[in-house]
């Protein structure tokens, strides 16, 4: 079980989680927020119109700014912070559909703003053909489009977050040879987050941890009887950091355990702490 740890002074702790109905598990952000201390939470999937959103359980675990981008039954995300935010003004409403896939905000951090993107792509459908499947192609069209914009505009003082549906590396999955054909895996989506991350310089967060040759898992099927003993797991979720931040990288947590709380997510927290 992963112990609390206090945050340090002049760092910034920020957590992602695909929380998968944020009324549903709002319980479990009590258990999160004991084990990894955040200053700034960010969600994914929580399934909850802005006006339904449960801004009292969060502002009693210590999330006094709050953004929320929130639609009935699907998608949507969240931004709770312990230290001031501002919405950003002017980011993409990508693929012109209104679909509360991404909160871009500004934190006021110890060493000065940190802009701040909380993404939840696509997952894409079951079939990796765009023309026999409109969501990969859906897909495939969010990652360009953010491709592009991270190109126009090269991160500084910046940290991406969020459940971005696809593992890149061989060992982000638990059978690279397997999962070559599934969606989240396949060669023409790892193509795309490549050049996605490529086009900002983005620096991968979790692996300046943990070296690319080691197993990395952030999902787990519903699907599995056992989770823990089959342990075919994805890392979906993903923090980014801009080059400028990649040398205050101080420590990261999956929160593996996470997986067997009740009514638990089959996607589990990851924190970074950055000396911001």
């Amino acid at each position: 079980m992963a112990r609390k740890a206090a945050a340090g002074g002049g760092t910034l702790r920020i957590a992602t989680w695909n929380i998968n109905s944020v009324r549903l598990r709002l319980p479990l952000l009590k258990d999160l927020v004991a084990a990894l201390a955040p200053d700034v939470l960010c969600l994914q999937e929580t399934k909850c119109p802005d006006e339904f959103f449960p801004h009292e359980g969060a502002a009693a675990l210590g999330f006094t700014h709050r953004l929320v981008r929130g639609m009935k039954g699907y998608n949507g995300v969240a931004v709770l912070s312990k230290r001031p935010i501002l919405a950003r003004d002017g980011d993409p409403d990508w693929c012109s559909r209104g679909d509360c896939r991404h909160l871009g905000a500004t934190i006021d951090a110890p060493g000065g703003p940190i802009e701040l993107h909380n993404f939840y792509v696509p997952a894409g459908g079951d079939i990796a053909d765009r023309e026999a499947n409109p969501k990969f192609g859906h897909k495939m069209d969010f990652v360009a489009e953010a491709t592009a914009w991270s190109k126009a505009r090269p991160a500084q003082r910046a940290v991406l977050v969020g459940d971005l549906n696809i593992a890149p590396l061989e060992h982000d999955v638990w059978s690279h040879k397997q999962l070559l054909a599934v969606v989240s895996h396949t060669p023409a989506e790892v193509a795309a987050l490549t050049a996605w991350q490529q086009a900002g310089g983005w620096h991968d967060a979790l692996r300046h941890f943990v070296p690319a040759d080691q197993k990395l898992y952030t999902w787990w099927s519903y699907r599995a009887r056992d989770w823990r003993a089959a342990d075919r797991g994805r890392r979906l979720d993903h923090v980014w950091v801009s080059p400028d931040l990649a040398g205050s990288l101080k420590q990261h947590i999956v929160l593996k355990d996470a997986r067997d709380w009740s009514q638990a997510s089959d996607h589990v927290p990851v924190m970074v702490e950055i000396a911001a």
